[in-house]
C-alpha cells in the first residue's frame, strides 16, 4: 500500500497568508506545500516581488511538492495566447527555483477544439522540459467539456509529450464517476500528480465544487486508491486540495492538523 508524501495545498487554507500557511504546515507535520499561481499574484498585487515570495519559501524550509501555472491557455489564441504562455514559463522558472519538479494545470472550462488542446499540449510540454519540469494536468469534473479522465487521458495520449502526465483528483474523480479499473489501466509514466479530498455523499452542487472535506468524512475509497496507486509505483507527492468556506472559517493549525491526522489515518485503516 502507498506510504505517500503529504503535501497540504494552500487552497485549503485559503483565508490564511502564505507566510503562515508555511509556518502552520511546519507546525503541523505535513511534508510539504503546493503552492498556486494566485499565492504570487497576491503578493505581487500587495507590492511583493515574485523573488521575495521565493525567499519566503526557502526560508520556510519547507518542500515544494507543486507549483500552479495559469489556465486558459489550451484554446486560447493570440495575444491571450502569448501571455500565456510567457506566464506558463514563468512558473515553470519559480518551480525550478524552488527545486520542485512538477507544475499543474488544470483544463481549460468551456468548449474548444481538441486537435488546439493536444497541440497546446506538446507546446506547453516543450517548455516544461526546457527548465526541467513536467506539467501535471487535470481534468476538471465540473468543466464543460474535458470532465473526465478519459477526455483527459486522450488529449495528454495523443499529445504524447513526456513534459506532461495525467493528475488525477480523487474529489474530481469521485465526482465524475471514474472507476478504480480506470486508474489501473494507466501506464505508470501517466501519472504526473495526485491531489485528494473527499467528495460529501450528499448536497452536491452542478458546477460547485467548494464542498470539499478531509478522508473518511465522505465517499471516496481512498485504502483502494492508494493501493493502486502503489500497484502503478507512484512515489510522488499527494497534495490536500480541500476548498471549504466551513474550513477557511476556522483556525489553520486545526484545519491541517485535523486533515493530517485523517490522511495518515487512511494508511492504517
Amino acid at each position: 500500500m502507498l506510504r505517500p508524501r503529504l503535501a497540504l495545498h494552500t487552497w485549503t487554507l485559503d483565508s490564511t497568508p502564505l507566510a503562515e500557511v508555511l509556518r502552520v504546515i511546519a507546525r503541523t507535520g505535513w511534508d510539504a506545500v503546493e503552492l498556486r499561481r494566485l499565492d504570487f499574484r497576491r503578493a505581487m498585487d500587495a507590492g511583493a516581488r515574485p523573488e521575495e515570495v521565493l525567499d519566503l519559501v526557502r526560508r520556510s524550509s519547507v518542500p515544494v511538492a507543486c507549483v500552479g501555472v495559469e489556465l486558459g491557455w489550451m484554446f486560447a489564441e493570440n495575444g491571450e495566447r502569448k501571455r500565456l504562455l510567457d506566464v506558463f514559463a514563468e512558473s515553470c522558472r519559480w518551480a525550478e527555483a524552488l527545486g520542485c519538479s512538477t507544475v499543474m494545470s488544470p483544463v481549460d472550462r468551456g468548449h474548444g477544439d481538441v486537435a488546439r488542446a493536444v497541440d497546446s499540449v506538446r507546446e506547453v510540454g516543450d517548455i516544461a522540459a526546457k527548465h526541467g519540469r513536467r506539467l501535471a494536468l487535470e481534468f476538471n469534473s465540473q468543466a464543460e467539456q474535458i470532465n473526465t479522465l478519459e477526455a483527459c487521458l486522450d488529449i495528454v495520449t495523443r499529445a504524447g509529450h513526456p513534459g506532461c502526465g495525467l493528475l488525477l483528483d480523487t474529489y474530481h474523480m469521485r465526482r465524475s464517476g471514474t472507476d478504480l479499473r480506470a486508474i489501473l489501466a494507466l501506464a505508470p509514466s501517466d501519472i504526473a500528480y495526485v491531489q485528494f479530498s473527499d467528495v460529501p455523499a450528499q448536497g452536491l452542487v452542478p458546477g460547485m465544487a467548494l464542498d470539499r472535506l478531509p478522508p473518511g468524512a465522505g465517499t471516496v475509497d481512498f485504502r483502494a486508491i492508494w493501493t493502486a496507486l502503489a500497484a502503478k509505483g507512484y512515489t510522488g507527492y499527494v497534495s490536500y486540495e480541500a476548498p471549504n468556506p466551513a474550513a477557511w472559517a476556522r483556525p489553520a493549525d486545526e484545519v491541517a492538523r485535523e486533515a493530517l491526522s485523517a490522511s495518515r489515518a487512511i494508511e492504517s485503516a
